[in-house]
């Protein structure tokens, strides 16, 4: 029987590496040994242990910053969406204590959320308009976020108004935001009750922006959300995009089949 060959050096030093950072003896977010003592260690190149670690920030398992050196990956804290979240903040509009949809799934007080915002009046793409289900060129108020808890990225997402509904009211202004009860609020204030949310989600790999604006480790995908917000049978508002890393949230939805 011939004799099973050996994976190439680089991908032994690795596997030993990842099962340190697994085990915990590489603590999350703690320095990898330098090149010098991996070279000694496991007598090799320092080409091999290059490899080695290339390897790892590839599969998300390590993270190399200037002037900080190559690093185990921090633990995020992992955000909960469930199919119940847009209740809650239905549920909340007039509650005394602010929050949103986003707060809530984090775990946080609304002294640690800081929004990103940009807003721009555009036109309605050919695909954007399918989703309101109006004519392409249509004009929007496109409003791009950056989502942070306690000054850490989680979130991005673009939300988009029907123009002709919210211009001239305090929805379409940037300094309201963030807006305590979020989409369901704002809407409210137009006299708009949202009575349902539809979500299609998927995942992909993140695009350089992403990476940048939430600071993605490499190797890491993201889930997607692509959302219809409506009252009764009009949209009233869509999300293209809300970019959330993969490793920082779990869907968990309940389904009655009573």
């Amino acid at each position: 029987m011939p004799a099973q060959r050996q994976p190439p050096r680089y991908r032994q030093v690795a596997d030993e590496l990842r099962r340190r950072i697994l085990s915990g003896a590489i603590p999350p977010g703690s320095v990898l040994p330098s090149e010098s003592s991996l070279m000694d260690e496991f007598d090799v190149s320092r080409g091999t242990v290059r490899e080695a670690v290339a390897l790892l920030r590839t599969e998300g398992m390590a993270v190399t910053e200037m002037g900080r050196g190559t690093y185990a990956r921090p633990v995020r804290p992992v955000r909960r969406i469930g199919s119940d979240r847009y209740r809650r903040e239905l549920d909340n509009l007039t509650g005394e204590r602010p929050s949103t949809e986003f707060t809530t799934d984090q775990g946080i007080d609304w002294s640690d959320y800081q929004l990103d915002k940009t807003f721009r009046e555009v036109t309605a793409s050919a695909a954007l308009a399918e989703l309101f289900g109006v004519e392409p060129g249509t004009m929007v108020l496109e409003r791009r976020f950056v989502f942070r808890a306690q000054g850490v990225p989680q979130q991005m997402s673009t939300s988009c108004l029907l123009l002709d509904m919210v211009t001239g009211t305090p929805v379409a202004d940037p300094d309201n935001e963030p807006w305590p009860g979020g989409n369901a609020a704002q809407l409210h204030s137009l006299g708009i009750l949202i009575t349902g949310v539809r979500e299609r989600v998927r995942a992909r790999m993140p695009l350089q922006d992403e990476i940048d604006a939430l600071r993605i480790p490499g190797g890491t995908p993201v889930i997607t959300i692509t959302r219809q917000t409506y009252a009764d049978q009009r949209v009233v508002e869509v999300a293209t995009d809300i970019v959330i890393p993969a490793d920082r949230v779990e869907l968990d939805y309940w389904i009655d089949l009573r």
